[in-house]
């Protein structure tokens, strides 16, 4: 391109190129205002206002708790894992409208109010108490919308790495390494209805009542039947007994033994002759008590006969479901979902980017980022358009709030000027439109 000649903050090639760096006026992350507007409509700011608690006294004060509560949770679902990034976000654009219009010219917080924020303010009892009842009440005005009489509930564990010594951490043997090992329930749209971090070395089922009891409470007490599902951690018997005496049916993954594949022992030969290339599935329920348990309860066995392998596989489930045999698996197998969402959860919004010291400290991140991510899902279910619902929420990411703008300021109003690529002015009013169409949250 020839040579290059500078000026200060501006750069000229061969003449007739000019570059100059306007950060404070342009953007990456436009689509988030998109965003900004569904978390209106779903009485963010009032949910923060009623469930966490301000201590800051003078010039504290100059931020306010609202707005540095979106610009956590924001910069979060926009893919940015770090409170380093904050200095440079300050200026941008978007994360400067998505909070009060007074930061409109002067700009977000940086780096160290944030750091004080999530590791001080937030780390206080009451306040973290609060942050889980904002996430729960947000999705809760989504649910006014749903007009099921039946919700299924969908608890899983994961692996949360450390960064060196910190408060809480422990060798996990199933994931063989030394982490957290949060825990998380969800509905079956994919909301994040709790999360609880724990010391990396406690059993996957540990505290599994703290999370689910009062979620069924709270289902059953809007008149919905309630339904539940679980890989082999969580094959307890106290929980078949609270589910059982709250009503709730499931379908619990059990581990294999000797007594159980006696049951099965006719299916586990492959029929004589030669084998299809499909798999040989077959199913049977029986009656069924292990020693641990008070009373005999249904147990529903799958097994599948593949080509080339020598031994079959066989999964047992534990389920007070009335259904055929196949619909049980079935239904059992749609929780692979809530893995899929812990996944998306990792990679789009960083629950797992826990690097604090203080255990409580990561206690907050960890809410903060299932913030996140249930805004990112509820605009996803909410908001886009059919054709494009069913995108991961990296995908989201990438596609919609990535989009590049300009903000240009005149005397009496702003102008942001977005570039159309996957954000396309047609889709961005369609989004707007459903938005709109969204019930103003009562109170």
């Amino acid at each position: 391109m020839g040579e290059l000649h500078h000026e200060p903050f501006q750069f000229t090639f061969n003449g007739f190129l000019k570059v100059a760096f306007q950060g404070s006026r342009v953007t990456s992350d436009a689509g988030l205002i998109l965003v900004r507007e569904l978390d209106e409509r779903l009485g963010l700011e009032t949910l923060i206002t009623a469930h966490l608690s301000d201590c800051r006294l003078g010039l504290n004060t100059q931020f306010r708790l609202a707005d540095l509560l979106r610009q956590s949770v924001y910069s979060r679902l926009a893919g940015y894992e770090d409170l380093n990034d904050a200095a440079r976000l300050s200026t941008d654009p978007t994360f400067r409208l998505i909070g009060s219009p007074k930061m409109w010219d002067r700009g977000a917080a940086l780096t160290s109010t944030l750091h004080w924020f999530e590791t001080e303010l937030l780390t206080r009892e009451e306040n973290l108490v609060g942050l889980m009842a904002v996430n729960r009440d947000v999705i809760g005005q989504a649910e006014t919308l749903d007009r099921s009489d039946r919700t299924v509930l969908d608890m899983d564990s994961s692996e949360s790495p450390v960064h060196g010594q910190q408060e809480g951490s422990a060798y996990n043997g199933h994931f063989e390494s030394v982490c957290y090992h949060p825990l998380f329930l969800f509905n079956d749209h994919g909301d994040c209805l709790a999360a609880k971090l724990r010391s990396g070395n406690v059993h996957s089922g540990d505290d599994w009542d703290e999370l689910l009891l009062p979620e069924i409470e709270r289902q059953q007490a809007e008149g919905k039947s309630v339904a539940f599902r679980a890989d082999a951690a969580f094959a307890k018997p106290d929980i078949y007994e609270a589910l059982e005496t709250r009503g709730v049916q499931y379908a619990i993954r059990i581990p294999a033994n000797e007594n159980l594949e006696w049951e099965i022992a006719d299916l586990l030969f492959r029929s004589p002759g030669r084998p299809s290339h499909k798999p040989l599935v077959r199913y049977k329920s029986f009656s069924y008590q292990a020693g641990s348990w008070t009373q005999r309860r249904r147990v529903v066995a799958k097994v599948e006969h593949h080509v080339g392998e020598l031994f079959p596989r066989v999964g047992f489930i534990v389920t007070n479901l009335q259904l055929p045999n196949r619909a049980v698996v079935r239904f059992y197998n749609k929780r692979g979902t809530a893995e899929q969402w812990i996944k998306e959860g990792k990679q789009a919004a960083h629950w797992t980017r826990l690097s604090c010291h203080r255990f409580r400290a990561n206690e907050v991140r960890l809410q903060l980022s299932v913030l996140a991510y249930n805004l990112g899902n509820l605009w996803r279910r909410l908001v886009l358009p059919k054709r494009i619902d069913s995108w991961s929420l990296t995908s989201v990411q990438q596609r919609l709030v990535k989009t590049g703008g300009r903000l240009v300021k005149h005397a009496r109003y702003y102008w942001l000027l977005l570039a159309e690529s996957h954000l396309t002015r047609r889709l961005f009013g369609a989004m707007l439109r459903r938005i709109w169409a969204l019930p103003v949250p009562s109170g």
